[in-house]
């Protein structure tokens, strides 16, 4: 056996370790809690109430336009044996358009482009921008590879550009 087969592999894989090794230890990496920046800003707290109390309020809104959805249904139960089968099916459609218009405004305050959407993005955004920008500065100044937010699902919330490998996966991927 060629002892150049054996040692030329071992070296070429020993020098890329150190070189990874080497690499990784540059690095700056720090970790921030941006749940707990959020919660020390006075604008944040005021506009976290700000919604809560605007959901409560529709929550009870829709809460309310139910009720009246079960007064339809029940007084329509109680005369049902009195109405004649056209009276029945509008009846019937009176309600059924009321619950589609209820679920209708639910999804327009609730759903995802609904009105609390646009409204949180009107009051938080900007607060968050704020952070970010301000993390992203820190990091700049400091010489800061990357940053991971501690408490929330957002995992890296700064990166170095050096390190964003898409565009050769890209490449890779076109040949």
């Amino acid at each position: 056996m060629n002892i150049r087969k054996l040692i030329l592999p071992a070296l070429v894989l020993f020098f890329s370790l150190a070189t990874l090794s080497t690499t990784l230890n540059a690095q700056k990496i720090a970790v921030v809690d941006v749940e707990r920046i959020l919660g020390s800003i006075t604008e944040y707290q005021d506009a976290q109430k700000q919604l809560d109390d605007l959901a409560a309020k529709w929550r009870q809104d829709i809460n309310q336009e139910y009720d009246v959805i079960k007064g339809m249904y029940n007084k329509y139960q109680a005369e049902q044996v009195l109405l004649t089968e056209e009276q029945k099916q509008a009846r019937e459609q009176e309600i059924i358009d009321k619950e589609t218009s209820v679920r209708e405004l639910q999804r327009n305050r609730f759903g995802p482009e609904g009105a609390l959407f646009t409204r949180r993005q009107e009051l938080v955004k900007p607060i968050q921008d704020a952070i970010y920008e301000a993390i992203e500065e820190y990091a700049d100044r400091n010489n800061y590879d990357i940053i991971f937010d501690r408490a929330g699902s957002a995992g890296i919330i700064f990166s170095n550009d050096t390190y964003d490998k898409t565009d050769e996966i890209l490449r890779s991927l076109s040949n």
